[in-house]
């Protein structure tokens, strides 16, 4: 749940906004923490990002019938699987799935955030963003694109509307224009078979 905290209620309205619009605040009774790539909780600065682990009397402390899913589980703590940050007013804002960001020559990408940008280019009416293996430095994003009917875009025009909103390193090296994104059955991306499809797509490129 998301509400303004008593320590905000003088703040400015842009700043109760930026907090409002985060996905918000954790309820009593759950505990959390947020564990970075070391192994050890990440500062609550809103800054740091790490994985979310829960407990609490509604979290399950396993799942049912499902052999080779214990790793989910550690001393009573689930490990969601969301990248997220946690503010000092304990505001939480999920920046990624774990196993969707994108690691390229040891700094992470946020899928998410590039995808949200393409989004808002008025031609694309989907995008998603995967790691695509490259040799020099180790992964790089490739964009996945539906245009809208009737428009069009080139791939030098997308990625130079990138470069107006995010970090130059986080401009994907390819963007492939598709005619639909594959899905699961519950409507969210398959990015399993788009990083199965476009696996090969930087092999040879070592820039």
């Amino acid at each position: 749940m998301c509400y303004v905290k008593a320590e905000l209620a003088n703040a400015s309205p842009e700043r109760q906004r930026e907090a409002r619009l985060k996905q918000g605040l954790f309820h009593p009774g759950l505990e959390w923490k947020v564990i970075g790539e070391d192994g050890n909780e990440v500062p609550q600065d809103g800054v740091a990002r790490g994985e979310l682990y829960v407990r609490g009397p509604a979290i399950a402390r396993s799942y049912y019938n499902a052999p080779g899913t214990e790793s989910s589980f550690a001393d009573g703590w689930f490990k969601t699987g969301d990248i997220c940050t946690v503010d000092e007013y304990g505001y939480l804002s999920l920046v990624d799935r774990a196993k969707d960001l994108i690691k390229s020559g040891g700094e992470w990408i946020s899928s998410v955030d590039v995808e949200n940008a393409l989004m808002g280019h008025p031609a694309v009416l989907e995008a998603a963003v995967i790691g695509v293996p490259q040799e020099k430095w180790i992964e790089r994003p490739v964009a996945c694109v539906v245009l809208r009917p009737n428009m069009s875009a080139t791939e030098e025009e997308l990625q130079g509307y990138l470069a107006q909103h995010v970090a130059k390193w986080w401009i994907p090296d390819r963007i492939m224009f598709l005619d639909a994104i594959p899905r699961t059955g519950v409507g969210k991306f398959l990015k399993r078979d788009l990083r199965e499809r476009f696996a090969g797509l930087l092999a040879s490129s070592k820039a």
